[in-house]
């Protein structure tokens, strides 16, 4: 790419009324990324030398997710006059003035657009020295879509809107996919001579195509064996289909990558998620965000990881965690739920219906059953009993607790923080341990256990509780006013 001088448009200007959303169409979302982001994705990796994106439609909100997403990108207002002629009139008046290089046409709408098929448009294109390259496609059902008219010879001749196309025009079934490649100064003298004289009123930017041929200029449309990368989508259900799409094509990179993957079909993967060779991912398992998965590790099934970095060899069951971490050997679940800011050492273990949050658990250790820990940290080998709870929370502030290297929580503990438990530490079951702990002590709630004898039956007669209680006590008795026998 380095010897062609490119820049971008992508147009973003629609309102979508189709999707019936308060959300603009572009920023709706597949893959981890809405719309847009996966075509600002593509032209980028085109290294052109500038990208210009033409927005209308709730300009602020779509503005403002463009340049989170890709900074350099200029921003352009289309007017009052409608069309993606002129939207595309506009973005060039916002190149350089001294561009003279080729522009390449995408749709925001597009998110199925890819680097390799502009590429092969591209140098088709450079090759045989052409004004204007477009991407078709062939369906079987183009209702809807604008039409490419070739000649006798198979020649192209122009492009025509359905609403435009008289009934045999209709028939064709070669389509136009909306990514085209223009030479600047052709494009630039074609769009001046398009006006808005056809069915819509608008500009059309596929009128060039016929005003170029007019004045000798050469078009041409090549058409893609993947009608998917010129796929637009414009209602909820095309949102669906092209969502499932990119996910089994996300699916298909990474088992040729030495990614086992189970059920594809019940398994959805973002295009952000990075998975090692050698993992294994089980069915129902949803991968979101920037998640990586290590070389080793199981995930599933039936689990949903957001943003966390998972070591080698961990084994992640039927759980959800966001932005986690968990180091080589870890292992979670089933039925935890990790919230953001845990971090799970090597060999160490969160089990059964474990809540974390904030939690810092060192090496080796283990959160194994029934317990909250949020704001902690534990050291390494430290072993937190079932049922416990850290109770991190005034009412007003969240306070630590901090538990050392070695140490034995017992079951059904409440640690109320701020609290510290040094190192080498035993709790007692049922402890609420209130103050510090200092090293290798037993610490424990001192509250001798008492035993009212005759309770439930003089205050629970009728119960099947005092029926039994009385049932148990009868051999006792009658066994004192046995006799025994004589020979």
């Amino acid at each position: 790419m380095a010897e062609r001088s490119l820049a971008v448009v992508i147009l973003a200007a629609g309102q979508g009324t189709r999707m019936k959303s308060t959300l603009p169409k572009v920023l709706h979302r597949i893959g981890g990324r809405s719309l847009i982001e996966h075509v600002l994705d593509t032209a980028a990796a085109l290294t052109p030398e500038r990208i210009v994106a033409v927005v209308r439609h709730d300009r602020d909100r779509v503005s403002a997710a463009i340049l989170n997403h890709a900074p350099d990108t200029v921003i352009v207002d289309q007017d009052e006059v409608p069309g993606t002629g002129r939207a595309v009139e506009l973005a060039l008046a916002a190149l350089p003035t001294d561009f003279d290089g080729s522009v390449v046409v995408l749709s925001g709408d597009a998110p199925l657009v890819d680097g390799p098929s502009i590429d092969g448009l591209l140098d088709s294109h450079f090759a045989e020295q052409r004004d204007m390259t477009l991407l078709s496609a062939l369906l079987d059902n183009p209702t809807g879509l604008g039409r490419i008219l070739r000649d006798a010879s198979g020649g192209m001749t122009g492009i025509v809107e359905e609403k435009d196309a008289s009934d045999e025009q209709r028939l064709i079934t070669e389509i136009n996919g909306g990514i085209y490649v223009f030479a600047f100064r052709a494009l630039a003298r074609a769009l001046a001579d398009i006006d808005t004289n056809n069915a819509q009123g608008e500009k059309y930017l596929t009128d060039a195509a016929s005003r170029i041929l007019a004045s000798g200029g050469g078009v041409e449309a090549v058409a893609t064996t993947d009608p998917w990368v010129v796929a637009g989508v414009n209602d909820r259900a095309q949102l669906a289909d092209a969502g499932r799409e990119l996910n089994a094509r996300i699916i298909r990179g990474h088992q040729r990558n030495g990614v086992t993957i189970v059920d594809p079909a019940t398994t959805w993967i973002d295009a952000d998620v990075s998975l090692a060779s050698d993992v294994e991912i089980l069915p129902g398992t949803f991968l979101h965000g920037a998640t990586s998965v290590s070389t080793g590790s199981v995930i599933g099934p039936d689990t949903t990881l957001t943003d966390c970095e998972v070591g080698e060899g961990v084994r992640v069951r039927r759980s959800e965690a966001t932005l986690a971490v968990f180091q080589a050997g870890a292992e979670i679940g089933p039925f935890a739920y990790i919230r953001p800011g845990t971090e799970l050492g090597e060999g160490g273990k969160i089990g059964a219906f474990v809540e974390a949050k904030n939690a810092r658990i060192g090496d080796g250790s283990k959160v194994p059953h029934l317990s909250y820990v949020g704001d902690v940290t534990v050291g390494e080998g430290s072993n937190i009993g079932a049922g416990t709870i850290v109770a991190n929370y005034d009412g007003v502030n969240k306070h630590q607790t901090v538990v050392g290297d070695a140490v034995r929580i017992g079951s059904k503990n409440v640690l109320i923080a701020p609290v510290t438990i040094e190192d080498g530490t035993y709790t007692a079951a049922g402890t609420i341990v209130r103050k510090n702990v200092p090293a290798g002590a037993l610490a424990m709630t001192v509250a001798p256990q008492r035993n009212l004898e005759g309770w439930v039956t003089e205050n629970r007669q009728g119960t099947t509780s005092a029926a039994a209680a009385e049932r148990a006590a009868q051999p006792a008795t009658d066994s004192l006013n046995d006799t025994p026998h004589t020979t």
